[in-house]
């Protein structure tokens, strides 16, 4: 009996702690195999970085996993730092992505993430030029498409922000503002008045809004990782309980098609990086249409 007692103790100790924890969390858009089988917040958006298996994969293309898992038993030449494949995050996957923009078998601006456009993308350029189509970039793929495009320059690497920016909201124009606009969908960053620096971001669903109001930067965190839904919410910027602007690896791969649980996404990892240090606890939140 007394064991039985102390097993129903234990059970319900851990049941109010699960209740208790509180963080962003996916939007439930992704195919099935999500590492995260929790219920959706109102309150919060993330990225699945934690499992890029489930980004929107192209129908018919070998899953990630096994692309991963076959791709270092290749020998990669000296001038070919890693193999790259589906769910990697990585300055050599911002290169390859502008060289694919070149031979025009992408259309978005690099991001960094290589995810189902950009797996896509070369598993085009693969059958094109009669190599192993399978999406991930193995050696002879790399030197294949090195060859075939020129070294990006700056500004192919880093484009201007894709979405145009609206003009500020008037409570934007004083001291230091993360200026978010629903309509254009750009986040501005701007003090006294005058843009820093612009970026793309995306909201939550209609049925997990991000707030909107003027609101300030309560805390940050450059690393920090949902309690709920385990997925890592990067170059965290909380400013309304638990709706933060971070950077989002489902939104690098996957952009508009899929949505956060009130979070403001962002997909340039390198803008927000940036940004990050910048900011400051305190700092004035605008969110409006």
């Amino acid at each position: 009996m007394q064991r039985q007692r102390f097993i129903i103790r234990t059970i319900g100790v851990a049941t109010a702690v699960a209740l208790a924890a509180t963080a962003c969390g996916p939007q439930k858009t992704e195919s099935a195999g999500s590492a995260s089988s929790a219920p959706s917040s109102p309150t919060a958006g993330a990225s699945p970085e934690a499992s890029p298996s489930t980004d929107d994969k192209p129908s018919g293309s070998p899953s990630p996993s096994a692309s991963a898992s076959a791709s270092p038993s290749a020998s990669p030449s000296p001038s070919v730092k890693q193999i790259m494949a589906n769910g990697d995050d990585s300055e050599q996957v911002r290169e390859l992505q502008a060289r694919l923009k070149q031979l025009k078998l992408m259309s978005v601006a690099p991001t960094g993430f290589y995810g189902s456009k950009t797996t896509a993308a070369v598993k085009s350029f693969q059958s094109k030029n009669g190599l192993n189509a399978t999406g991930s970039v193995d050696e002879p793929t790399w030197k294949k498409i090195q060859s075939s495009s020129k070294k990006p320059t700056a500004a192919e690497l880093r484009p201007p922000t894709v979405n145009e920016a609206d003009a500020p909201d008037p409570r934007c124009m004083q001291g230091r503002v993360m200026c978010i606009s629903k309509e254009s969908r750009t986040l501005a960053w701007m003090i006294d008045g005058k843009v820093v620096s612009t970026m793309d971001v995306r909201f939550g669903s209609e049925n997990t809004p991000t707030r909107e109001g003027v609101f300030n930067v309560g805390w940050k965190a450059k690393e920090w990782t949902s309690t709920i839904y385990h997925t890592p919410m990067p170059y965290a910027m909380f400013f309304s309980g638990g709706q933060a602007v971070h950077y989002s690896a489902d939104f690098a791969a996957r952009g508009y098609a899929g949505a956060s649980h009130g979070c403001v996404n962002v997909r340039d990892k390198g803008k927000l990086s940036a940004l990050f240090d910048q900011v400051q606890v305190g700092d004035k939140v605008v969110v409006y249409w």
